[in-house]
């Protein structure tokens, strides 16, 4: 049976209760190992792939994360589908901590991270238009609510550098920006994901209010991971409920051939060795010539 679905785990999200038929691996990509051992297993009659982002013990912080060999090494099992479980900050005063957010928008102002997969002579400019994937977010949506969690779909998530928690400044920014969440990680992601032409969404999980609302206490690692690990059946539950609705085909996006559009070099002009290197992502359309 193919894994077709690829679950990561954030903060405090560290293993996947309920996979039958476990085994865990180790995978090489071109560009390094990913965060740690792969979990794959049977969950609600399907194979999954489950990632710890962090890593075994939450060992890896966001800007030292290495995405491209995550995506890439998820990608290279055959999964089509990836659940992004994330920890957030609301921005929103009816986003309460433990919420979920389905977020339909990121803006991404993380620094100095690795971001694409191409370059060494392929440029490639993929449309970030609508930077999830609609057909699992409301995949994720629905079984969000089914799990019995309070849920709100669409919004915006801002993706900061980190580690650092924001200062009050900045919290009161993005608030007047209008943005819904802030996190570490999503936008690394959503971009490579839709460069490998993965269908990509988050359930995020807010633990807080940042720092900006004058009746709570300002974040700490304590507060988030606390109100985390409250949450944290509910949202394998909510994973399980997704599971389930996850269809056989993908349909209603375009995911699946986002690249098809986006390469601005000419291919008989393409490095064999990049060529090679990202065979597994554009071998399809380099094939087909």
């Amino acid at each position: 049976m193919s894994v077709k679905i690829g679950i990561i785990g954030g903060s405090g999200f560290y293993q996947m209760e309920g996979l039958t038929n476990l085994e865990e691996i180790e995978v090489d990509t071109p560009f390094g190992k990913p965060s740690g051992l792969i979990a794959l297993g049977t969950l609600e009659g399907k194979r999954v792939a489950f990632l710890p982002r962090h890593g075994k013990g939450h060992r890896i912080i966001p800007s030292e994360l290495n995405v491209r060999a995550n995506i890439y090494a998820l990608k290279s099992l055959g999964v089509e589908w990836v659940i992004s479980v994330n920890a957030v900050g609301s921005l929103k005063e009816e986003i309460a901590p433990r919420d979920f957010v389905i977020p339909d928008q990121i803006v991404d102002w993380s620094k100095n991270r690795i971001d694409t997969f191409f370059g060494g002579g392929l440029a490639v400019h993929i449309s970030m238009a609508e930077p999830f994937c609609p057909v699992l977010s409301e995949i994720l949506y629905d079984g969000a609510k089914a799990a019995g969690t309070t849920v709100h779909k669409g919004g915006t998530y801002i993706c900061v550098q980190g580690p650092h928690f924001s200062t009050k400044a900045e919290s009161n920014l993005y608030r007047s920006l209008g943005f819904d969440v802030i996190g570490m990680t999503a936008g690394t992601e959503a971009k490579l994901a839709r460069e490998a032409e993965l269908c990509y969404a988050s359930l995020s999980c807010s633990t807080d209010y940042d720092c900006w609302h004058a009746e709570h206490d300002d974040v700490t690692a304590e507060i988030i991971l606390a109100n985390l690990f409250a949450n944290v059946d509910v949202a394998k539950k909510s994973i399980g409920e997704v599971v389930r609705r996850i269809p056989d085909k993908r349909e209603g996006c375009n995911c699946s051939n986002a690249l098809e559009k986006a390469f601005a070099t000419n291919f008989d002009l393409i490095p064999k060795e990049t060529k090679e290197k990202l065979s597994l992502i554009i071998g399809k359309y380099i094939n087909k010539r």
